[in-house]
C-alpha cells in the first residue's frame, strides 16, 4: 500500500513538472513589420469570429421553436433543390 502511494505521487509529480503550462517559454517579438501585420490580423479574426458565433447563439436563442424548424427545412429543401440543379 505504501508503495503503491509514494508511485502515484512520484508520477503526479513527474507528470507536473515535466508538462508546462507556457509560462517558461518565452514570448517571440515579430521580427518584421509584415510578421507584425499578420499576428494581428490573427487576432483580430479570431475575436471577430468569437463575436459572431455570440451573435448567432442569441439570435437563435430569440426565436421559437417553430421558426427554427422551419428554417432547418427551409434550408434543407435550398441544399436538395441545389444539388438538383447542379446535376441537370
Amino acid at each position: 500500500m505504501k508503495f503503491r502511494t509514494i508511485f502515484h505521487v512520484l508520477l503526479l509529480l513527474f507528470t507536473l513538472t515535466t508538462t508546462n503550462c507556457g509560462i517558461i517559454r518565452t514570448k517571440k517579438n515579430p521580427t518584421s513589420v509584415a510578421e507584425a501585420e499578420k499576428e494581428l490580423a490573427k487576432k483580430n479574426k479570431k475575436a471577430n469570429r468569437k463575436s459572431n458565433e455570440e451573435a448567432e447563439k442569441r439570435y437563435w436563442s430569440m426565436q421559437s421553436k417553430q421558426s427554427i424548424k422551419s428554417i432547418k427545412k427551409n434550408k434543407k429543401r435550398n441544399k436538395r433543390m441545389a444539388r438538383h440543379k447542379k446535376k441537370r
